[in-house]
């Protein structure tokens, strides 16, 4: 008896595990009533087209101040995303920016590159580096939960479109998490070698 109660509870680990994704649709669409209250859809028949349609990746970001932009299509900009379980971002790069060290604990990308070149790659949790130079028309997917970067090695502005397979793949910038976060002081300087005034010059940089 023991046994079998063990195996069926491993069998609904597994089955949660399988449906920790974003669960399937029940409905057509549902546009939600406001960003704040995905959960509660608006009458179909109010839906209009442009609760389907999205322009606001038509041109690049201002990336001069930084050499990076990025803009996030996902339900909160684009109402007709709600519960289709994918998104999606554009992201512009200076020549010589930067995507810094980030992940999303929710979500597999595929990045395409629109334009330019793109030193691109991930980092696997053997610390196996996989990376490549990407050039205009060549794909990149970074898995789930994955460390990832960009770097713009083209003499010219670059372009990336990358599609999740969430609506809400979540973003966590390694730099800033560590280093704009309220982590102790103590615990850094010792983790990182650093030494209070290079911590406090990070911090200041990173922090929101």
């Amino acid at each position: 008896m023991l046994n079998e109660v063990s195996v069926l509870l491993l069998l609904l680990v597994f089955i949660i595990a399988a449906m920790a994704s974003d669960p399937d649709p029940v409905m057509d669409f549902c546009i939600a009533k406001s960003p704040e209250n995905v959960f509660e859809c608006k009458n179909s028949s109010a839906a209009t087209i442009e609760d389907f349609t999205f322009s606001g990746i038509k041109f690049p970001g201002n990336f001069k101040k930084t050499g990076f932009s990025s803009v996030a299509v996902n339900s909160n900009v684009f109402p007709g995303l709600n519960t289709l379980g994918v998104s999606f971002v554009r992201a512009d790069f200076d020549v010589g920016g930067i995507n810094v060290p980030h992940y999303h604990p929710r979500a597999t990308e595929v990045a395409f590159v629109l334009e330019g070149k793109i030193y691109s790659g991930f980092v696997d949790t053997k610390n196996k580096v996989f990376a490549k130079v990407l050039e205009k028309g060549e794909v990149m997917v970074f898995p789930r939960g994955m460390l990832h970067f960009q770097l713009n090695v083209g003499d010219g502005p670059a372009t990336i479109l990358g599609s999740f397979d969430s609506q809400n793949p979540g973003l966590m910038r390694i730099p800033n998490a560590v280093f704009g976060s309220d982590i102790k002081v103590e615990l850094l300087e010792k983790a990182f070698g650093l030494n209070s005034k290079e911590l406090a010059k990070l911090k200041k940089k990173f922090s929101s």
